[in-house]
């Protein structure tokens, strides 16, 4: 399952980032909340910009809020009883990769399709599909380490060591989980854990299939586009940055150029590569802090 959108059709830029995890957020919280609006949710905004779009029976509610309390740039909460506390949570802080997140609210509109049995689908130990430990399986499978143990915590490291993900075990406060960092699930890079560029977390009772979408996302080995005056200067340091440019037309061939002299028409000859810009009919949705 890979729900990442091809970034070259979303989301500009003029270098590639490698590895994906130091990209950083993007200007535009529009891919991520594509996939909801296209469902026909509801979209609000408040006074300060801050967006909230939540479905038509109010099962499932997510804030884009750049002017928010704090650095968590996307809440997502599911409920089975619209006026009950949220049986899961996600946040993701400012800086995470927008494809992330996308890649979480693309796989949620599906589960939310099928029902609340998919979309509140709680995670199960030992079975098939629901054991919570094979969303660390395509960080394992692209070079992720077990990491040194510590105890209460299970933890995978990042091939380069500027990213990991821990999952607590035992029992946790569910308000705690909710509203700070001490969460069942978080990934992150950086430095360290204690003081990450970026950070995902994701309560208890996060279904399985909307983590593995995440982490699959991150585990992908393609680059990732950003504008190179756009990317953070703790990242120029550590990632890789490929320029990036559009194909240059093809030179003219011998029968285009019979072709314009018989018509005495120039023959147009290929424009010099530039970096690509794009357009979008609709008005960007306010970026993240800085």
């Amino acid at each position: 399952m890979n729900a990442q959108p091809d970034p070259r059709h979303d989301i500009d830029g003029d270098v590639y980032v490698s590895p994906r995890h130091l990209a950083s957020s993007t200007s535009t919280g529009d891919p991520a909340l594509a996939p909801l609006l296209d469902l026909g949710w509801d979209l609000r905004y408040d006074d300060l910009g801050n967006v909230y779009v939540s479905a038509p029976d109010g099962g499932v509610r997510l804030g884009y809020l750049p002017e928010g309390e704090d650095d968590g740039l996307w809440r997502i909460n599911a409920y089975r009883d619209s006026f009950g506390p949220p049986v899961w949570g996600v946040c993701f802080n400012d800086r995470v990769p927008t494809e992330f997140v996308t890649a979480f609210t693309t796989v949620l509109a599906t589960a939310y399709e099928q029902g609340p049995d998919a979309y509140l689908a709680r995670p199960v130990s030992g079975t098939d599909e629901h054991d919570p430990f094979l969303a660390v399986v395509p960080l394992l499978k692209q070079g992720w380490e077990i990491d040194r143990p510590r105890w209460g915590v299970f933890a995978v490291q990042a091939p380069d060591g500027l990213a990991g993900m821990e999952v607590t075990t035992g029992d946790l406060d569910p308000e705690a989980e909710l509203t700070t960092r001490d969460a069942r699930w978080q990934l992150w890079a950086g430095n360290s854990v204690d003081r990450p560029v970026w950070y995902a977390t994701a309560s208890t009772d996060t279904p399985v299939a909307l983590l593995t979408a995440v982490t699959e996302c991150v585990a992908d080995p393609a680059p990732l586009l950003r504008w190179r005056e756009e990317t953070f200067s703790y990242i120029k340091g550590l990632a890789r940055l490929t320029p990036f440019l559009p194909p240059t037309p093809s030179a003219p061939t011998p029968l285009d150029m019979q072709r314009a002299a018989s018509s005495c028409r120039p023959v147009a000859l290929p424009a010099a590569s530039v970096p690509r810009w794009s357009t979008t009919s609709r008005p960007a949705l306010p970026g993240p802090r800085r």
